[in-house]
């Protein structure tokens, strides 16, 4: 039986921070946990979007790739979906939509996942480029990240809001993925505004923390957490 109360997260943030950016566990494995998600891939190559049970990989050149079941990733969280609301939204803007969310559901302490399908006026992403060993810290990495924009585009919004309380193990707050209807355009999401489109929350009781405790580099990883939320924050915003 799937269990819909649960987002079931690999890896974490602060993992990433520190440039942990290894695949550690296989997508064989992540999709047994959920059939929508997001996250990164190996090498920290570029952004994963997971809809309905198909994991995409958007990377840096703007092509969408489908991982295949032996591809790893170093963090993604995923997640039965099986929302409680849907609704109707139109003429909302990101801001607008994120401060809807926030006040319909009295988010702030728990867990939600977030899908939006639909039209978009505006899509505005990002995507983090491949890394290559020695890996550099997480504020190196995202030094110069390709920017992607789309108008009058159709497609699905994935993602999360986390409570603040756990950032470090995720992002607080909104953290979302976009992947298009025709699988060529996508990323993390910087701004889009609404068409028309079915706004759908499922609010989650329990988050499943996964670590790689086989990896020998995690293992003896500093996760100094000095400078943690302004790192997450340059990578995130």
């Amino acid at each position: 039986m799937k269990d819909t109360t649960t987002v079931y997260q690999h890896g974490t943030l602060a993992m990433l921070v520190v440039g942990l950016f290894e695949g550690t566990l296989p997508v064989s494995e992540l999709v047994k946990h959920g059939d929508m998600g997001i996250g990164t891939a190996n090498d920290f190559d570029g952004e994963v979007v997971i809809v309905d049970g198909t994991v995409y990989q958007v990377v840096e050149s703007g092509q969408v790739n489908v991982l295949g079941p032996s591809d790893t990733v170093p963090f993604a969280s995923v997640n039965y979906y099986e929302p409680q609301v849907k609704e109707a939204v139109q003429n909302i803007n990101s801001t607008q939509v994120q401060t809807k969310i926030e006040e319909d559901h009295q988010l702030g302490n728990y867990f939600a996942a977030i899908t939006m399908r639909g039209t978009f006026k505006h899509m505005h992403t990002r995507v983090v480029p491949k890394q290559s060993k020695p890996y550099p810290m997480l504020s190196e990495a995202i030094k110069v990240q390709p920017e992607f924009t789309r108008d009058n585009v159709s497609g699905t919004i994935v993602g999360y809001y986390a409570p603040y309380l756990f950032q470090g193990a995720t992002v607080g707050g909104f953290h979302l993925h976009f992947i298009n209807d025709d699988h060529d355009f996508g990323g993390h999401i910087l701004d889009f505004e609404i068409d028309q489109a079915q706004l759908e929350v499922q609010e989650l009781e329990n988050l499943l923390q996964h670590l790689p405790v086989t990896d020998k580099n995690f293992r003896s990883a500093n996760l100094n957490l000095a400078n943690m939320n302004e790192e997450i924050e340059s990578a995130e915003h």
